[in-house]
């Protein structure tokens, strides 16, 4: 996902890459960690009432279709009506996309970021998410570079730290973007579950990041790092970044809805916690 043009663009992954992909993460994940005492610097646990919106002080609204600026070919308009996010009273935020027709698009979610109220260099990034499925659904979890007005992307640098298709929804990718190795060619990993699926229950997903090195987690399971000796460009990942939280419809990642693609969808956070 991104905020202007071109973002996330992928080839499409086939079912025999998908079984090859689980078992060589589930191989790889054998490096040793330091050991790190945590301290809890941002988080939201989203404790709001039923129906109310994501706390002003940590997230703002992206508003608009693809043309507004986020490109991908994604098909639905962003808004901040609590029919597409609002906290439900029982300590979770939920995105949902549904199909309908609003200022000329065919479905409408939402879109939150910390851009200007809150961001971080360094340090271990977490949420716990239940994802959504289905063919055509893009749920993100993910940080760009905080300088992105002055210092464009890729260049600013962009980590996933989640993104889903939702015609697999046992597959999760971990990803950076950044000066030649952007959209198509980015450095990229999946992780997958066996005889499950994300949108089945909730999991954790976070990065550990460092001046040297971006780990990138499922439940506490390390399954990618990249290194600046693991990129095809400048390493652009020693600076301020932001969070974003969003649920798209279709776009060049995940190909478009079908009759198979149950509406409405929902995207559920239980919470998001940043470490230093």
């Amino acid at each position: 996902m991104k905020k202007t043009i071109l973002y996330k663009f992928s080839s499409v992954i086939f079912f025999t890459t998908a079984l090859l992909a689980i078992n060589s993460c589930q191989r790889e994940a054998v490096q040793d960690l330091p050991d790190h005492n945590w301290q809890l610097v941002w988080s939201d646990e989203f404790e709001g009432a039923a129906g109310s919106a994501p706390d002003a002080k940590n997230w703002n609204f992206d508003i608009g279709n693809g043309i507004s600026g986020w490109g991908n070919q994604e098909l639905e308009y962003y808004t901040s009506r609590p029919q597409n996010i609002s906290q439900n009273g029982s300590g979770n935020l939920v995105i949902t996309a549904k199909s309908e027709v609003y200022n000329g698009s065919q479905f409408t979610s939402s879109r939150i970021k910390t851009k200007g109220l809150f961001k971080t260099t360094y340090g271990k990034v977490e949420a716990r998410i239940k994802t959504p499925y289905g063919p055509g659904i893009w749920p993100a979890f993910w940080m760009i570079g905080a300088d992105e007005d002055t210092n464009s992307w890729p260049n600013c640098g962009e980590i996933d730290i989640m993104e889903l298709r939702g015609q697999t929804p046992n597959m999760i990718n971990g990803t950076v973007h950044g000066p030649g190795y952007s959209g198509g060619a980015s450095i990229t990993k999946q992780y997958g579950l066996q005889n499950d699926r994300f949108d089945k229950d909730f999991h954790r997903f976070s990065v550990e990041w460092s001046p040297n090195q971006i780990d990138f987690f499922v439940d506490d399971y390390l399954y990618q790092w990249i290194t600046p000796e693991k990129v095809t460009g400048k390493w652009v990942f020693d600076h301020d970044f932001y969070l974003i939280l969003n649920l798209a419809v279709g776009g060049n990642y995940v190909g478009f809805p079908t009759s198979l693609t149950p509406f409405p969808q929902e995207m559920t956070v239980d919470y998001i916690r940043v470490y230093k």
